[in-house]
């Protein structure tokens, strides 16, 4: 299991393509029909569908990436139009188009220009929402951590937001959706192989509303 990509919704599709590829070096690329940016470590995925709200206020609040050179990121950021806030000495917050949030940790010693770090969580209580993820997916994903925080308020689902889902990539996709039914799991969407790439598709959600996509193939691209 590893981190796999984010999906994005985009009214103004060109304004997303920008935010990634000028700011983070995102490297456009396509597997099967759906085109999709690469970093190391996470694709990103970007629709042509007018979001219903941005990513502040979902379950889904931010993303994080580490970034070898901070000063630089926020430099492009700026230059983009992006609005750069909780600034400190080694980390800020990016927001980019239709309310992309992205929080950039600054790693001096990356031996690439940006990868990616983190998942923030706003769930109404952080043990069970551990509990239920640990169960699901295990102790840890590779390549991602999960950070939890107590929401004050009730937040929304992350589907149809900005921010549509998260990716992990599973390496027995069919087996694993099997088990989660078995053991009481509900998913949205069974074992799915798509004709036109190779890669296999499910969907689950969260009980708070976070919207996940399981892929197997996706990381070989």
């Amino acid at each position: 299991m590893a981190l796999g990509h984010f999906h994005f919704h985009a009214g103004d599709r060109a304004a997303h393509k920008t935010f990634w590829t000028e700011v983070f070096g995102a490297v456009p690329t396509k597997v099967g029909d759906l085109e999709l940016y690469k970093l190391p470590g996470v694709f990103i995925a970007i629709d042509a569908s007018k979001p219903d709200g941005g990513m502040e206020g979902s379950t889904v609040p931010k993303i994080g990436l580490r970034v070898r050179d901070l000063a630089t990121i926020l430099s492009r950021a700026a230059a983009v139009g992006a609005t750069i806030s909780e600034r400190e000495a080694n980390r800020a917050t990016i927001t980019g188009p239709e309310g992309i949030r992205v929080a950039v940790v600054a790693d001096e010693g990356l031996a690439v220009q940006v990868s990616s770090d983190t998942i923030e969580l706003n769930v109404p209580d952080v043990g069970i929402a551990l509990n239920w993820y640990k169960s699901t997916f295990g102790e840890s994903i590779p390549g991602v951590a999960m950070a939890f925080n107590k929401s004050l308020a009730a937040p929304t689902p992350t589907k149809g937001r900005v921010l549509d889902h998260i990716g992990l990539e599973i390496s027995d996709l069919r087996e694993f959706t099997k088990k989660l039914t078995a053991s009481g799991h509900k998913v949205d969407l069974m074992y799915l192989k798509l004709p036109d790439s190779g890669v296999a598709i499910a969907f689950v959600t969260d009980p708070w509303g976070t919207f996940i996509e399981l892929t197997e193939g996706l990381l070989r691209f």
